[in-house]
């Protein structure tokens, strides 16, 4: 039995999908927390059972009889974040799992300008210190992300953010079938995995280029200094916490923490990863 948490979610859903194209659905069951959201898995033979990162109990019955867990990353930053892995982690311990993954980031580090980068590397930290068999995705920077960064200047025609470097924008897609080849295929993977990544590393130039050529609209890009950037956030009612989290991504990849591209994704996956300019054709539906 393959349990994937938060089944409901974009990654989780992916995940569950995928996987069922290489492994009968009775050998795959999901912790969500309504699983009401989940009667159509249940429908199609895959075992749901209630599952929350904030009740112990309920991860130990949804992890029951359990060869791997797939955790899936919670959304939330800081140490609640951690907190709720520790908790799934300690779950998986008292079930008996026999491997945990989870899904990590390529730029997780301690160190790093990007709080959700040092809650991976917390997480990481959880799993080796828990006695268990453990695969860390170090799954590249969500793509989805980037788009959402762009989308005012897709209206407006201008896009102002701060300083960046290149990113290895990386598709849930490409990411969920390459987590179902991993929990396919047991143990190809102890520890963590070589970065998981989009095509190439792309700054918020190259995608406003992109933009103008997807859309046939002309999108420039304006440098935005960090705090000017972060007042407009909590202008708009971003809560201060969150808006520097949010600047933290751009501290980052000016640092080069999401630079690195790998081919450990697409050998995975057996073709070449998609790209950003084909996930925002999706998006404005130029597809």
């Amino acid at each position: 039995m393959i349990i994937i948490t938060g089944a409901t979610g974009k990654l989780g859903r992916l995940v569950v999908e995928k996987l069922l194209d290489r492994v009968p659905a009775t050998e795959v069951g999901v912790s969500v927390r309504d699983p009401r959201k989940a009667r159509g898995l249940a429908e199609r033979g895959v075992r749901v059972r209630q599952g929350s990162f904030t009740d112990p109990g309920s991860l130990a019955h949804a992890f029951e009889d359990a060869s791997q867990v797939l955790l899936i990353s919670v959304d939330k930053m800081g140490e609640e974040c951690v907190k709720r892995h520790r908790t799934a982690v300690e779950a998986a311990v008292t079930a008996g799992v026999r491997r945990v993954l989870y899904t990590g980031h390529a730029g997780g580090g301690s160190a790093s300008r990007f709080q959700a980068c040092r809650d991976h590397a917390a997480t990481e930290e959880a799993l080796r210190t828990s006695g268990l068999p453990y695969t860390v995705l170090r799954n590249g920077f969500y793509a989805s992300s980037a788009l959402d960064f762009l989308a005012p200047g897709l209206q407006s025609g201008r896009v102002a953010l701060p300083a960046d470097g290149p990113v290895s924008w990386t598709a849930h897609a490409d990411l969920a079938e390459a987590a179902a080849a991993i929990l396919a295929d047991e143990g190809r993977f102890e520890g963590v995995t070589p970065p998981l990544t989009g095509p190439e590393a792309l700054t918020f130039d190259d995608l406003a280029r992109i933009a103008t050529e997807v859309t046939g609209r002309t999108v420039t890009r304006a440098v935005a200094p960090d705090e000017e950037f972060r007042a407009g956030l909590t202008g708009r009612g971003v809560p201060d916490e969150l808006a520097g989290h949010l600047l933290g991504v751009f501290e980052a990849s000016r640092a080069g923490e999401f630079a690195t591209v790998d081919p450990a994704l697409a050998d995975l996956i057996g073709r070449e990863p998609v790209g950003v300019a084909a996930q925002l054709r999706e998006r404005v539906g130029r597809g």
